[in-house]
């Protein structure tokens, strides 16, 4: 597996934990710091402000004062100060305060008791425990995978292309049709296989129409739209995805052994997808121009990838759905590094 993957990997079955753990922890130190400063217990009685200092407005127009003032407790009198306070006073207005008892120098502008700091605890403990399980569950999946598939041979893709039992083919957009959809094409530009939009949704799953030209099998399938999660937008921590008749589109993969495998610099600014299934190299499938066949490409002198509608790959299988759905995948998602 290359690096990108690899890091893929970790940022992906971390993201929980970078987001949810810190978060636990916050709640957990500020619950901590309640407790310590919890103002149940606390006496209310009223000071008298000596001064009133008004302070800059923020940036919403905001103004908010300091106030210093006099208050009695225990039958001696104190000196205090509140800041940041959003309501105006002037000198000679009373304030409310409490004070505690055993130490009348703390003193506070409302109370709190325990049932705040207790929520931020829990939430915190909670806000942990999730981090922790979902990264754990990430790792998890990620070794069933390599324990269903097997482990994914990178090697094995050395010198793939020029095998003598692997094709070349082509996977392309086709907007020209009241049915708009993905071709696979070969070298003679013949369709092998060709799913086509029957109904198209903006809610809901849209109808495609898959046909096998080589075998004459039609099916028709319900496609979803995209899904992109993110932790924080860090880099490679989307995943991105949509549902293929119910289910999401990687499980599915997953369940017929093919797992992909990206290493997004080796021949930039092409993207370069490895398949294997079952711990067998599958395909290799490369971004390329809207024309792609070499002769077209070269014909018309466009280098530049388009990417997501148009690939290029190379395989030594004769199933076509597979091979369709996992370009599909690539193509229909935002994903640029898939597992």
């Amino acid at each position: 597996m290359t690096f990108e993957n690899k890091y893929a990997r970790f940022m992906r079955n971390t993201g929980p934990a970078r987001f949810f753990i810190p978060a636990g922890i916050i709640l957990i130190v500020v619950g901590v710091l309640f407790l310590g400063f919890k103002t149940d217990g606390f006496i209310e009685t009223s000071g008298k402000i000596t001064s009133v200092t008004e302070n800059i407005p923020d940036q919403d127009g905001q103004v908010n004062y300091d106030v210093e003032f006099t208050y009695t407790a225990n039958g001696k009198e104190y000196a205090g100060s509140f800041y940041n306070m959003s309501k105006k006073y002037d000198s000679g207005d009373t304030i409310k305060l409490f004070y505690d008892p055993a130490d009348s120098n703390r003193i506070t502008n409302s109370k709190t008791g325990v049932i705040l700091p207790i929520v931020l605890l829990a939430a915190g403990a909670a806000a942990l425990v999730y981090g922790v399980y979902k990264t754990a569950s990430g790792f998890r999946k990620s070794r069933e995978l390599d324990d269903k598939t097997g482990k994914f041979p990178s090697e094995a893709f050395e010198g793939y292309k020029t095998a003598p039992d692997v094709t070349e083919l082509y996977f392309r957009y086709d907007g020209n049709t009241l049915k708009p959809g993905y071709i696979i094409e070969d070298a003679d530009r013949r369709a092998l296989f060709e799913g086509k939009m029957l109904k198209n949704a903006l809610v809901g799953a849209r109808t495609f129409e898959f046909t096998d030209h080589t075998t004459g099998a039609v099916k028709t399938h319900e496609v979803g739209h995209t899904v992109t999660q993110s932790y924080n937008d860090e880099l490679f921590s989307a995943r991105s995805w949509f549902k293929f008749d119910g289910k999401n589109i990687w499980d599915l993969l997953h369940e017929r052994g093919i797992r992909l495998s990206t290493n997004m610099h080796s021949k930039f600014p092409y993207v370069i997808y490895d398949a294997a299934r079952n711990g067998v190299p599958f395909a290799r499938i490369e971004t390329c121009s809207m024309y792609v066949h070499e002769d077209e490409e070269a014909q018309h002198k466009i280098k530049i990838p388009t990417g997501r509608m148009y690939y290029r790959f190379w395989t030594n299988s004769s199933d076509l759905e597979s091979l369709f759905l996992t370009i599909f995948a690539v193509s229909e998602s935002e994903q640029a590094v898939a597992e």
